[in-house]
């Protein structure tokens, strides 16, 4: 299968790319590389998929329609489009929330547009995010849920995605498939996210910062799962026009203070920690039913944080340990 990478330089993306790219697919990746955070970071986990002979880059922005157009006119034999390219992060939707306008509402519109112009489409998968249900109370979150009240711009626009997606199933007859994703950790993860800044910082004997004085869980998602759980929604065979929602988590929250617990133990130091109040536009908790991703995607997470930490420290050690560039 030939599919449309987007994000491929992100975090989820590249993973993705890879896994794609090792089952036998082809891959045409994009990324616009902005500095969100350390576009080095971006750039290694590119250098990875570059030795595939089936893989091929194009720099360009999500919200760019011309750049999009040309991308799916030179590549028509597309066959699916896995578009992962979003603005994320909660807390940076309130400093910057024309960049989740731009690439979140903006970006969905432009790659179902594209996804119009390629004759042999036969599925378009999307990154959503946990984030939409919101300021929800009753757990686990199930795909039925209400989902109209959003905590923060981020979700909003993840949400307001979800409806486009709908939108065009409707009216132009495109089969999508949207994935709520729970806190994706693992190696070549985001600087920006818990399990990077704990355990730097922790690695470095400065403090971290604790919302809500500790009380907090989160639904820890290892990589290798849920890159096992997009490829299955990408494998899924539509039988309509549609779009389909599932949650992909590993169904296990974790609370905050044994997360920390977590990276001591993998670390071998001892946190040391600062209280804080919540933060605007966090939530206290977030919890996967995933009986429908289970059911239909074959989705089945078999990492536990423990492993999942004691593998992401490893990495995070090995990555921060290389020779400086001298270019």
């Amino acid at each position: 299968m030939k599919m449309l990478i987007t994000g491929a330089a992100g975090f989820i993306g590249s993973q993705v790319a890879k896994a794609a790219l090792e089952r036998g697919d082809a891959v045409i990746g994009v990324d616009n590389m902005n500095a969100y955070y350390d576009p080095a970071l971006k750039q290694a986990r590119l250098d990875r998929l570059a030795a595939h002979r089936h893989f091929e880059f194009v720099e360009a922005s999500v919200s760019d329609m011309a750049a999009m157009e040309r991308l799916v006119t030179t590549h028509a034999d597309i066959e699916a489009v896995v578009h992962l390219a979003a603005q994320a992060g909660v807390a940076y939707s309130i400093e910057n929330p024309l960049a989740y306008a731009d690439a979140n509402v903006t970006g969905q519109v432009v790659m179902f547009e594209a996804a119009l112009r390629l004759p042999r489409l036969r599925h378009v998968v999307y990154a959503s995010s946990s984030s939409v249900y919101g300021l929800n109370e009753d757990v686990p979150f199930r795909e039925s849920d209400r989902v109209d009240r959003p905590a923060s711009l981020y979700a909003a626009t993840k949400r307001a995605g979800e409806l486009i997606a709908h939108s065009y199933a409707n009216v132009q007859g495109i089969a999508s498939t949207g994935l709520r994703f729970f806190t994706v950790y693992g190696p070549w993860g985001r600087p920006d996210m818990a399990p990077w800044l704990f355990t730097s910082a922790i690695l470095e004997g400065r403090p971290i910062t604790v919302y809500n004085n500790g009380a907090m869980q989160r639904d820890f998602t290892f990589i290798d799962d849920i890159v096992a759980g997009v490829l299955g929604a990408v494998d899924r065979q539509p039988e309509r026009a549609e779009n389909r929602l599932f949650n992909l988590g590993n169904n296990q929250p974790v609370a905050l203070m044994d997360f920390i617990a977590t990276i001591e133990r993998a670390t071998g130091r001892k946190a040391e920690i600062s209280f804080a109040p919540m933060r605007k536009a966090d939530v206290e908790t977030t919890f996967a039913n995933i009986d429908l991703a289970t059911s239909e995607l074959g989705f089945a997470p078999k990492t536990s944080i423990d492993e999942g930490m004691d593998r992401f420290v490893d990495w995070y050690r090995g990555y921060n340990a290389r020779p400086l560039s001298l270019d």
